[in-house]
C-alpha cells in the first residue's frame, strides 16, 4: 500500500536587516543560506535538531538557525504557513551574544556601531 504524504513548505519572509546582510553576501553563499532556512520543515521545528534552538522573547517564540558562519532569527506563523527571518547575524559576533541572552537589540547594534566600542575590543588584544 502506498502512502499519501504531504510536506508542509513554508514561504519565507525576510526584513530589512535580513536582507542587507544577504546582499552583501556572495551568491554562492546567499543561496546556501537561503537552502538552508527553506529545508526547515514543520517537522524539523516540532522535534528539533542540532542546529536549531528555540526560546521566548517578549511573549513570542524566536528560533534560532546555525547556517554555516550565520546564524538567522526567526519567527513561524502558522496562520500564514510562513517563515519571518528577523535577523541574520554573523556567529560569534557581538549583536548575536546580545541576541542570544535577550538584550535589548537596538542598544546592541549602537553599542557595536560606535567607535570607542571597536577601540575598546583592539585595546584588549595587547
Amino acid at each position: 500500500m502506498l502512502g499519501i504524504y504531504f510536506i508542509l513548505v513554508y514561504q519565507l519572509n525576510f526584513s530589512k536587516q535580513s536582507i542587507d546582510c544577504i546582499n552583501k553576501l556572495d551568491r554562492i553563499e546567499q543561496m546556501q543560506l537561503v537552502e538552508h532556512f527553506s529545508g526547515l520543515t514543520a517537522e524539523i521545528l516540532k522535534k528539533g535538531s542540532p542546529d536549531l534552538g528555540k526560546f521566548q522573547r517578549e511573549g513570542r517564540t524566536l528560533y534560532r538557525l546555525r547556517a554555516g558562519d550565520y546564524r538567522i532569527y526567526f519567527e513561524i506563523d502558522d496562520k500564514e504557513r510562513s517563515l519571518m527571518a528577523h535577523y541574520i547575524l554573523s556567529q560569534h559576533s557581538l549583536t548575536d551574544f546580545i541576541v542570544r541572552f535577550k538584550l535589548p537589540l537596538s542598544d546592541a547594534l549602537l553599542l557595536e556601531e560606535h567607535p570607542s566600542f571597536w577601540g575598546y575590543l583592539e585595546s584588549l588584544k595587547k
